[in-house]
Parts: C-alpha cells; structure tokens; sequence
C-alpha cells in the first residue's frame, strides 16, 4: 500500500483499542533519532508500563519468564516513539 506521503505504509495492528507499531518500526525509530536500538525487552517492559498489549505477555506466563526492566535513561526514547506511532 501507498502511505500518505507516497511512501510504502505499513498496516497497523489494533489490540485492545490500542494502535500497535512492530517492534521492528519502533527500533528503526529510536535507533534514527537516538543512535541506540532498544532491547525487545525493554520495549516489553515500556508496553507493559504503559499497558499495551503484547505477544510476549502469553509466552512469558507460560515459560515463567521475568520482564527485562528498561533503563530509566532508554524508556524516554521508547516511549517518544510510542507517541509517534500513536501507540500512547
């Protein structure tokens, strides 16, 4: 499909009244406007804080795994990406 400014657009999932951006989208962000690419952890945790859902959520109840806690001085990023997307 052709996006609004004519470039390629990417579908976006909604689950639960949220719009939710891949976690490919939201890395290639932070990595373009904050020169790191953020664990898929930390975006986990950052959802999770924010209560988007997420795939993982599932996964992780049935492997028992703990949250990988996001660095209080990555979360602004991931969540300046969130707003972008309009997850937040």
């Amino acid at each position: 499909m052709i996006g609004p400014q004519g470039g390629v657009f990417t579908p976006r999932f909604e689950q639960r009244g949220h719009e939710v951006a891949t976690d490919a989208e939201i890395k290639k962000f932070v990595q373009g406007h904050h020169g790191f690419i953020p664990k898929a952890g930390w975006i986990a945790h950052v959802k999770e804080v924010h209560g988007i859902p997420t795939l993982r959520e599932a996964k992780r109840a049935r492997l028992d795994r703990n949250v990988e806690p996001c660095p209080p001085e990555k979360r602004e990023a991931i969540e300046e990406a969130f707003r972008h997307f309009g997850m937040i």
